[in-house]
C-alpha cells in the first residue's frame, strides 16, 4: 500500500498550519479516549470521520472514482468494535500464525448503541466458525463470491453515516438534480468540525508525531491509516505547505512500512489485535 502514495505536484504554498482498548462492556468508558471530541453530541466514530474527510463540502457526496472507501469504512468498522472491546484476535498460540490467519473472535456482545457496529457485531456473533479480518471486510463490503455471505453486507453505508452526521449537526440535507434523477446529498454545515478533523489528522503526523508508533493513540493512528486506505487522506494534507506535506507523507510512509505482526505482539497490544489485522489486510 505505501507504493500507492500520491507524489503531490509542486504549488505555492497557501496555508501554512503551524490509547488503551477497554475491557468493559461500557460503552462510555470505551468511547471517553482522546482521540474522541469532549462533546458527546458530535462525538465521531472512524466510519464518520473517514467519510467526512472523503465528503465535497459543497456537493455533498464522495468521489465517484474513489473505489476505496467502501472496504475502507468496513475497516473502521471491525477497529472501532475492538477499540470498543467487542471483538478481538485469537492469540498468535505456539505457531506465531500470522495477523491475517488468526480469527475474529467475540469478547462482548452488548450493543453499541450505534446501528452499523450492532449489525456487524450481530454477523460476526452469528458466524460459526470465525472468520479472518480480511474475509469480514470483504463480507461486509459484499465483496464475495460466496452467496451464502452474501447476507452479512452491510447496505448503504455512506448513506447511513451520512444521516448520522446530519443528526450531529455536521451536515445536512438537501436534494440535487442530475440529469435524469434527483438525488439526496449531505453537504457540509459545521464547517468548524470538519476543520478540527482535518487540524487532528495533521498534528497527529506533525506536532503530535513520536517514532514510537506503540505511545501513539490508537484511535489517531487508526484515523491515519485508514483515510490513506480509503483514499482520502489527501483531502487533509491539501491545505499543508510543500515542507509540511512532506514531512507528512513521509510519516505516512513510515507507518505503512511497519511490521504488523511484529507491532502486534509488543506488550499491551494484545486488545488492539484487530487494528493491527486491518492495517496488514490494507497493506497486503
Amino acid at each position: 500500500m505505501a507504493d500507492g502514495l500520491v507524489q503531490r505536484r509542486k504549488t505555492p504554498a497557501v496555508v501554512k498550519n503551524n490509547e488503551n482498548c477497554s475491557d468493559s462492556g461500557n460503552v462510555e468508558s470505551d468511547d471517553s479516549e482522546e482521540g474522541f471530541d469532549n462533546d458527546k453530541a458530535t462525538r465521531l466514530t472512524l466510519m464518520e470521520q473517514i467519510l467526512l474527510l472523503g465528503l465535497k463540502d459543497r456537493e455533498g457526496y464522495t468521489s465517484f472514482w474513489n473505489d476505496c472507501i467502501s472496504s475502507g469504512l468496513r475497516g473502521c468498522v471491525l477497529i472501532e468494535l475492538a477499540l470498543r472491546g467487542r471483538i478481538e484476535l485469537e492469540k498468535s498460540g505456539m505457531r506465531k500464525k500470522s495477523l491475517l490467519s488468526r480469527k475474529v473472535l467475540l469478547k462482548n456482545d452488548q450493543p453499541t448503541g450505534d446501528v452499523i457496529l450492532d449489525e456487524a457485531l450481530k454477523h460476526i456473533k452469528e458466524t460459526h466458525p470465525a472468520e479472518t479480518v480480511t474475509s469480514w471486510i470483504e463480507y461486509l463490503s459484499g465483496e464475495t463470491w460466496n452467496p451464502l455471505k452474501l447476507r452479512f453486507q452491510l447496505r448503504n453505508v455512506r448513506e447511513r453515516l451520512a444521516k448520522n452526521l446530519v443528526e450531529k449537526g455536521v451536515l445536512t440535507t438537501e436534494k440535487q438534480n442530475f440529469f435524469l434523477f434527483d438525488m439526496t446529498t449531505h453537504p457540509l454545515y459545521d464547517g468548524n468540525m470538519k476543520q478540527k478533523l482535518i487540524k487532528k489528522v495533521q498534528e497527529t503526523v506533525l506536532s503530535r508525531w513520536t517514532n514510537d508508533v506503540q505511545r501513539m493513540e490508537k484511535r489517531l493512528i487508526s484515523l491515519v491509516v485508514l483515510a490513506h486506505a480509503s483514499d482520502v487522506l489527501e483531502n487533509a494534507f491539501a491545505p499543508l505547505s510543500d515542507q509540511d506535506y512532506d514531512i507528512a507523507m513521509k510519516r505516512v510512509r513510515s507507518l505503512l512500512e511497519l511490521n504488523y505482526d511484529a507491532e502486534s505482539e509488543k506488550k499491551g497490544n494484545l486488545c488492539v489485535g484487530v487494528m493491527w489485522a486491518v492495517f496488514e489486510s490494507f497493506n497486503k
